[in-house]
């Protein structure tokens, strides 16, 4: 009866939390503020515009040091798809070997 009790209060107290919660305060796209006489502030939209025209610029020049997005590439899909079976099939082999002998193996066999 009294874990009832204590599940109930503590659902109640959750989906009210949720539901009066402020949910207005995300600010991802936030660039700067504009004041009263026009002026603009810090990190405007021009200036993220000319921050990111300058990257493409670099990265243009440059072709052979790539963007640095790819960090495990390995000739795309198929070879991360290697690298992730390598990996997890080491680690199901080493649990495997492990299993074999111990304290709970079966008597008799292994």
């Amino acid at each position: 009866m009294i874990r009832k009790l204590a599940l109930t209060a503590s659902l109640i107290a959750v989906f009210t939390v949720g539901f009066y919660a402020e949910s207005g305060v995300a600010f991802a796209q936030y660039l700067g503020n504009v004041g009263d006489q026009g002026e603009t502030g810090k990190h405007t939209l021009e200036e993220a515009l000319a921050i990111q025209a300058e990257r493409v610029a670099s990265a243009q020049s440059n072709p052979g040091a790539g963007s640095g997005t790819p960090y495990l590439d390995a000739g795309g899909v198929i070879g991360a798809a290697v690298i992730a079976g390598a990996v997890f099939g080491g680690i199901a082999g080493a649990f495997f070997i492990r299993g074999k002998s111990g304290k709970y193996a079966a008597m008799g066999r292994g």
